[in-house]
C-alpha cells in the first residue's frame, strides 16, 4: 500500500517516502562509517548485530520511564507488557500486536521491531491483565497498543478486549493503528475485516466509547479511496477516529502540509486530536525539529482552519514527567521564555499549571529546557 503514495519521480524529498525508508543521515557519521565498513569487509553476522544492539543501546530505547517507571506490578510480581503511568490509563501491548504494516523511521516505539525480545514490551496474559485493572478501580480508559493491534485478527484481538467489557470501571478503549494509512484494507476487504467490525460495535453497543487513535503524518496518508472507505465503515460502528502524529522535519513541519491534514481529518470525520514533538529517541536528531521552531509553524497552521479542526494540541511533548504542551513563547521580567502546561502528569497536581523555560532556540526536547529566572521550576 505504501508504494502508492510515494511519488518515485522525486522519491529523495518525498515525505511518505522519507517517512518510511532508512536514510543515512539517521545514523552518527561514525556509527554510519562503522556499520558501513562491516558490512562491505562481509563481517561476520555476529560482528554486524554485536554493532547494530551497541549503536541502539545508546539510542534511548524506551524514552520516558516506558519500562523504568511505567510497568506495573501486582501482588509483588512485575507486570511486563502492561504500562501504567496515568492513573486513569493503562496501556496494554497484546504480544501477537508487536509488528506494524509499516515502520516509521521516526517512530519512538522501534524497540518493538528489532528483534530483541529484551527489548520489546508484550504480554500474552490477559488474566494479569484483568486483575491488574480490578485492583485498580481509578483506570477507568485502557489503551491497547502497540507495534499495531490491529496486525492481529479480530478474534485474537478480542481475547483482550471482551475481558473489559465485563468490568464496569472501563468507560473507554482506545486502539492504536497506523492501518488505515498503510493498510486500510485491514477492514474493508481483509478475510475477517467484517467481524473486526462487529468486535468495535459489541463495545460501543457496551455503552463504552471506542476510540481508534489513527497515526497520521501527511493528508496523502489519507487521500486513497480505500483509506476514505476504511474510515467510513469504522464510523458506522459508533467509534470515534482520533488522528495524532509527530512533527517531524522533512515531512510535516510546514504550515501548509498541517492545515491541508487538519482539514482532511475534519472532512472524513475524524478528529485532530495531538501534534507531538519527536521524541528524544532513535533518529532523533535527524527528525526532530526545534521546539521554538515547532511552536511557529503550529501555530500558523491553527491560524489557519476553523474550530472543528482546532480539538489538535500541540505542540505536546511526552516527558518522562507528563504530556506538556508548548502554549506559547513570552517575555517575562526581561527574559524571552516558553509558556508550558502540563496536559497530563504522573503527579495528577500539575496536571493543568502553566508553567516557564527559558526560550532557547536550539532546544529539541523537555530535558534541553532551563527554568526561567526566578520562576516556579516545574521541569522535574
Amino acid at each position: 500500500m505504501v508504494d502508492h503514495l510515494i511519488d518515485w519521480q522525486a522519491a529523495a524529498e518525498d515525505p511518505i517516502f522519507r517517512l518510511t525508508f532508512p536514510q543515512a543521515g539517521m545514523l552518527a557519521p561514525a556509527d554510519l562509517a562503522r556499520m558501513t565498513a562491516l558490512l562491505r569487509e562481509d563481517a561476520p553476522a555476529v560482528a554486524v548485530r554485536a554493532a547494530a544492539q551497541e549503536i541502539r543501546a545508546r539510542m534511548n530505547p524506551h524514552p520516558a520511564g516506558q519500562v523504568a517507571l511505567n510497568e506495573p506490578a501486582l501482588g509483588g510480581e512485575q507486570l511486563p507488557g502492561l504500562q501504567h503511568k496515568y492513573a486513569e490509563t493503562l496501556l496494554v501491548f497484546p504480544r501477537p500486536g508487536q509488528t506494524c504494516h509499516a515502520y516509521c523511521q521516526y517512530c519512538f516505539r522501534w524497540p518493538q521491531f528489532v528483534g530483541d525480545p529484551e527489548m520489546k514490551i508484550a504480554t500474552d496474559d490477559v488474566a494479569s491483565m484483568v486483575a491488574y485493572v480490578r485492583a485498580h478501580p481509578e483506570i477507568t480508559d485502557v489503551l491497547i497498543t502497540g507495534g499495531d493491534p490491529l496486525i492481529m485478527t479480530a478474534e485474537v484481538l478480542a481475547r483482550y478486549i471482551r475481558p473489559l467489557l465485563a468490568l464496569d470501571q472501563v468507560s473507554s478503549i482506545r486502539i492504536g493503528t497506523k492501518s488505515l494509512a498503510f493498510w486500510p484494507h485491514r477492514v474493508v476487504s481483509d478475510p475477517d475485516a467484517d467481524e473486526l467490525l462487529r468486535l468495535f460495535e459489541s463495545v460501543t453497543a457496551s455503552g463504552r466509547h471506542l476510540a481508534i487513535m489513527a497515526h497520521m503524518s501527511h493528508a496523502r496518508e489519507l487521500s486513497t479511496e480505500v483509506s476514505r472507505l476504511a474510515v467510513s465503515r469504522i464510523r458506522s460502528t459508533g467509534a470515534v477516529i482520533r488522528c495524532q502524529a509527530p512533527m517531524i522535519r522533512g515531512i510535516n513541519d510546514d504550515p501548509a502540509v498541517l492545515v491541508d491534514l487538519w482539514r482532511t481529518m475534519v472532512r472524513l470525520g475524524t478528529i485532530p486530536y495531538y501534534l507531538f514533538v519527536e521524541r528524544d529517541t532513535g533518529p532523533h536528531d535527524h527528525f526532530a525539529v526545534p521546539l521554538q521552531r515547532a511552536y511557529e509553524v503550529f501555530r500558523s497552521a491553527y491560524a489557519q482552519v476553523s474550530g472543528l479542526a482546532r480539538t489538535v494540541r500541540g505542540p505536546v511533548m511526552s516527558a518522562t514527567p507528563g504530556k506538556v504542551i508548548i502554549d506559547g513563547v513570552a517575555e517575562i521580567g526581561g527574559e524571552d521564555v516558553f509558556v508550558l502546561r502540563y496536559l497530563q502528569a504522573r503527579d495528577p497536581g500539575l496536571v493543568g499549571r502553566p508553567f516557564f523555560a527559558a526560550l532557547d532556540p536550539a532546544a529539541t526536547w523537555f530535558t534541553d529546557l532551563k527554568p526561567a529566572r526566578g520562576l516556579p521550576d516545574l521541569l522535574s
